[in-house]
C-alpha cells in the first residue's frame, strides 16, 4: 500500500470517526450534562478550524483564522454538517493530489504568528492525528459525565481496528 492509499483511508476513518463521536455527543444532555457537552463542543469546534487551516494551507489559501477555535461555538446538528464538509475536502483532495506533491514541503503561518514548514504528508497525518486526540478527549468527557449524572451514556467505539472491520467485513475471515 502506497503512502496515497494510506492517507486515504486514514481520512476516510476520521469522517467516520468524526460521525461516531458526533453522535454518540447526542446522548450529552444539554441541561444533565451543560459543563461536558459544551466542552466537547468546543473540542469538536477546534478540529474542525484546525482542519480547515490545513485544507487552506495545503490549497495554498488564506485559511482566515486568528486563533484555533472560534469565539462561538455552533449547536451538534450545524458542526456534525461542517465537519463532514471538511472531511469529504480532505477525501477529494488525497484522491487527486500528484503523488509527488505528498513530499513538498510547504511553508505556512500558525494563528499565534509563528512560523511553520511541514510536508503535505505531514499535514495530513497531522490533521488525522489531531483529530483522534481530541475525539479521546472527548469521550473522556462523556465518561466523567456518565458517572457525574448517573446516567448511561452510549460512547463511541471510533478506533481504527474498529472502522477496518465494520467498513470490511471481510477481514473477520483473516483473509479466507
Amino acid at each position: 500500500m502506497g503512502v496515497s492509499e494510506l492517507l486515504f483511508r486514514m481520512l476516510r476513518y476520521q469522517a467516520w470517526a468524526n460521525g461516531e463521536v458526533l453522535e454518540a455527543m447526542k446522548g450529552l444532555d444539554a441541561g444533565r450534562h451543560a459543563e461536558e457537552r459544551s466542552l466537547a463542543l468546543r473540542l469538536m469546534n477546534h478540529c474542525l478550524v484546525v482542519n480547515r487551516i490545513f485544507a487552506a494551507h495545503l490549497a495554498g489559501g488564506d485559511h482566515g483564522f486568528s486563533s484555533a477555535n472560534t469565539a462561538g461555538t455552533p449547536e451538534l446538528g450545524e458542526l456534525r454538517t461542517e465537519l463532514a464538509i471538511v472531511d469529504r475536502w480532505y477525501l477529494d483532495y488525497i484522491k487527486t493530489v500528484a503523488p509527488a506533491l505528498l513530499d513538498q514541503s510547504v511553508p505556512f503561518v500558525f494563528t499565534d504568528g509563528d512560523n511553520g514548514y511541514m510536508t503535505r504528508e505531514e499535514m495530513l497525518t497531522h490533521v488525522v492525528t489531531h483529530g483522534g486526540y481530541h475525539r479521546g478527549e472527548v469521550g473522556r468527557l462523556m465518561i466523567q459525565a456518565s458517572t457525574r449524572s448517573g446516567q448511561d451514556i452510549a460512547l463511541p467505539w471510533d478506533t481504527y481496528a474498529v472502522y477496518l472491520h465494520r467498513s470490511e467485513p471481510v477481514r473477520r475471515r483473516q483473509g479466507t
